[in-house]
């Protein structure tokens, strides 16, 4: 219960939850606690009224309903995975769990799945591979991120240049407005221009809108072979020139960057003994894969590769790849991190990634960096000891220029993460007045209350 609560208004709400969700809100701090924040441990969070964890449509609608009738705010919660501090709790708000809903469907006819949002990423692909079928999104969370959050953010991952961002994958949704009712936007056709693409606005919001309590997705036929290059080189910049090379031969599934920060890392916890330069992990997928690889480390020979690895064994091919999969994890066995998603036109990356080496020196912090290289978005992760004096501040300050460096080559301050709490600060350098005060519109539309994740995004 609330320690102050003067005129019963949250002693009314939590009866009310209750008596809807019965034994399915959490009000003890004790409990709460592991729901206050997601994965970004520098993003402030607040301390919640309660968590509902909802087991099916009807919890959300009763939330909603009930949540707008008090004014109170709801933060919606899947894996926590995310990255920019959106699900971290609000002072005397509601979180909402919607990790129990979790149905999934698989038409391989159709070629699509249908999901609630607390189906994990991973589970989804897997589930659509035994049918021949695929699902491409595919962020590095994906062992533990959930379908809902990934539509939040619009995620991306490492096959983005090939296949595209969640939002080119979302043929329809299930959602719940402030409020309790329910719509539904889209359709499972190939083509519908019928009114505004409601999907779209919905996917990348980050629960500033409604709850999406279900989901069609489009599903691909899986790829005849898969093959994978590795490619050393003197610098990043003699990297990103390969990477522009490559763009004009063949459009890989991946082309991830490491610095070699990055790769230290990784051999650090892995053993796997790369060598320490500034690494590309290339993968081609489909009938010609293996010829596609041969041509991409030939092409990377003649732009300077000091190394060249490739091979059309997918087993191989998925171990080579897991090095970038773990390159945060590797970062954070190092100090606390403080994780940037920047994106720049592609041709601009040697900018960025000298900009990201000068904010590193002239802050005094170490920075890996690694990425999606083929898409421009690279995510820049501050290293630091949060108990030294001053190295928090350092941190921020690094992570700032990294920002504005990013905006002055015509970038944006978030590829995939989403702005949360963490971005919020910097929407207002990216997007002009009007623009801005558009936005607020829209959410005003969906949400007059605006009890729907306040203070976040945009």
């Amino acid at each position: 219960m609330p320690t102050s609560d003067p005129d019963g208004s949250a002693t009314d709400l939590l009866e009310a939850l209750a008596a809807a969700v019965a034994g399915r809100v959490l009000t003890d701090p004790a409990s709460t606690e592991a729901y206050r924040r997601d994965q970004c441990l520098v993003a402030d969070a607040g301390r919640p009224l309660a968590v509902v964890r909802a087991a099916g449509v009807d919890d959300v609608v009763a939330v909603l309903r009930l949540a707008d009738e008090h004014r109170v705010p709801v933060v919606t919660r899947g894996a926590g995975s995310g990255l920019a501090g959106a699900a971290n709790a609000v002072d005397d708000g509601l979180v909402l769990d919607v990790s129990g809903l979790d149905a999934l469907s698989v038409d391989p006819v159709a070629r699509t799945a249908t999901v609630g949002p607390g189906v994990v990423n991973l589970d989804l692909d897997t589930a659509a591979r035994a049918h021949g079928l695929f699902y491409a999104p595919d962020p590095g969370s994906r062992a533990y991120s959930s379908i809902g959050g990934n539509l939040a953010t619009n995620a991306g991952g490492m096959c983005c240049a090939k296949y595209g961002v969640t939002a080119d994958h979302a043929l329809a949704l299930t959602v719940v407005l402030p409020g309790g009712e329910v719509v539904r936007t889209g359709r499972t056709t190939r083509k519908d221009v019928v009114g505004l693409d409601l999907t779209r606005l919905l996917v990348g919001s980050e629960g500033t809108l409604g709850v999406v309590v279900e989901a069609t997705v489009r599903l691909l036929p899986v790829p005849a072979r898969t093959a994978t290059a590795v490619l050393t080189f003197r610098d990043a910049a003699a990297a990103v020139d390969a990477v522009l090379a490559i763009g004009t031969v063949t459009t890989p599934s991946a082309v991830e960057l490491m610095d070699a920060t990055t790769v230290r890392a990784v051999n650090a916890m892995t053993r796997m003994g790369l060598d320490e330069t500034p690494t590309l992990l290339v993968q081609c997928d489909g009938s010609d894969a293996a010829a596609e690889i041969a041509a991409v480390a030939a092409l990377a020979q003649r732009h300077g590769a000091l190394e060249v690895l490739h091979s059309d064994d997918e087993e191989e091919g998925r171990a080579l790849m897991e090095a970038r999969r773990v390159a945060l994890t590797a970062l954070e066995r190092q100090g606390t991190v403080l994780l940037d998603d920047v994106c720049v036109p592609v041709h601009r990356l040697p900018e960025l990634l000298g900009a990201i080496e000068t904010a590193a020196r002239a802050h005094g912090v170490l920075v890996g960096t690694f990425g999606h290289a083929a898409d421009g978005n690279l995510h820049p992760t501050i290293v630091f000891d949060p108990a030294s004096p001053g190295a928090a501040e350092a941190a921020r300050a690094c992570f700032d220029a990294i920002v504005d460096a990013a905006l002055a080559l015509d970038g944006t301050v978030s590829g995939e993460h989403g702005v949360g709490v963490l971005k919020a600060p910097y929407v207002a350098r990216q997007v002009g007045a009007a623009e801005q005060a558009l936005m607020r519109r829209v959410r005003a539309a969906f949400d007059p209350h605006g009890i729907m994740n306040p203070g976040r995004g945009y």
